[in-house]
């Protein structure tokens, strides 16, 4: 006999959130749309940690949209069974990337780092979104030609901020992909770049996305961030985010 699908009390609530709730039950288990739901939102996880990252294309819509010059390099770790397996490789810069920011001596207020992390995915769809609304808000700050980073990790930006002379370095990468949610994006800002900074030592901004926390506001959020931790000279545990507080300038004057 065919066991009726029972609703979940709960059900009215589903339509608030992404999370899976208030699926329903088939007997002793889940409906089957609910497993196959599942099951897709599985594999774009899956599919957006392998997707590899389109650099050209994406150096070439930095340059047409935004105007920036661009720099491409690779971390230690040759390719993405390799990233996955060592993370250590992933947050250090290879010979010809050393070679590559090394002829570009100088000093910055800011390096903005582009790196796949853990979905390409989320990468293609809000990096250029982000950058749109967010280097406009930089106005009168000296930021550096953006460096887009292949198999790279949030601490990859330390040493490419230390090669670029830059007071802060803004990492931009894709997050490891959630089950309702494959293209999040996530943003560490840290004060003084050079090897061997502390998570600690970093301000994050996450779960930019469409279905999260806009291009839009994280923008906002993180145009707030830069000036506050060049004003203070400090970015991680000591500065906290109060970008719908009064004015940097109000807040440290």
């Amino acid at each position: 006999m065919k066991s009726a699908i029972r609703p979940d009390p709960w059900r009215p609530l589903g339509a608030w959130t992404a999370a899976r709730i208030a699926l329903g039950r088939a007997g002793s288990a889940l409906p089957t749309r609910s497993v196959l739901d599942f099951d897709i939102a599985h594999a774009l996880a899956r599919d957006a940690v392998q997707q590899p990252l389109d650099a050209g294309g994406l150096m070439a819509a930095c340059r047409e949209q935004l105007a920036r010059d661009v720099v491409v390099v690779h971390s230690r770790a040759g390719d993405r069974s390799t990233y996955l397996q060592r993370p250590d490789l992933g947050r250090r810069l290879d010979a010809a990337g050393v070679a590559a920011l090394g002829e570009r001596p100088g000093s910055c207020d800011l390096a903005i780092v582009i790196a796949d992390g853990l979905s390409a995915t989320a990468v293609q769809a809000h990096v250029l979104p982000l950058l749109e609304a967010l280097l406009p808000l930089l106005d009168g700050l000296q930021v550096a030609p953006l460096v887009i980073a292949e198999q790279g990790r949030v601490a990859l930006g330390d040493e490419i901020g230390a090669l670029m002379g830059a007071s802060l370095v803004l990492a931009l990468l894709g997050e490891r992909p959630g089950l309702s949610s494959p293209d999040s994006l996530g943003a560490y800002l840290t004060f003084a770049p050079q090897l061997g900074r502390l998570d600690a030592e970093r301000n994050c901004v996450s779960n930019i996305r469409d279905g999260g926390l806009p291009p839009e506001i994280a923008a906002r959020k993180l145009a707030w961030l830069v000036r506050a931790a060049l004003a203070c000279r400090l970015t991680g545990v000591g500065l906290k985010d109060d970008s719908e507080a009064p004015p940097v300038a109000a807040v440290v004057g």
